[in-house]
């Protein structure tokens, strides 16, 4: 798919949460957008880093060492090999830009393993 890409229309398009659903590509990129609430899986992309862009809502991404708490229109980069566990107290509508065929629990794997998904093609 080429063209405009409207993030609330393909919000709107589905309801679960914890399952990215792939709405862009650049090179081997994916963009991906997912819906989180509570509290996710302790996990670790040994291979690449991963970006989460809050597009509404409050994510709190914790880290062994500290928790980074980010609102709507902040980003943060997990590093590469750094243990994570998103938590989301209410709703949040969020961007993860990774390479294509990153896995969302990385190596934990778990019922919270999402099924890869795309609303682009």
């Amino acid at each position: 798919m080429s063209g405009k890409v409207n993030f609330d229309e393909m919000l709107d398009r589905f309801s679960d949460h914890w399952a990215p659903k792939v709405v862009g590509r650049l090179n081997d990129y994916e963009m991906k957008l997912v819906k989180l609430q509570g509290e996710f899986v302790w996990h670790t992309h040994d291979d690449t880093d991963e970006v989460f862009i809050v597009l509404d809502g409050e994510l709190t991404i914790q880290l062994r060492d500290r928790d980074v708490v980010l609102g709507a229109h902040e980003m943060f980069t997990v590093p590469r090999g750094v243990e994570h566990c998103p938590k989301a107290d209410q709703e949040v509508s969020a961007l993860l830009i990774e390479p294509r065929g990153v896995i969302n629990t990385g190596e934990a794997g778990g019922s919270l393993t999402a099924a890869y998904e795309s609303l682009i093609d």
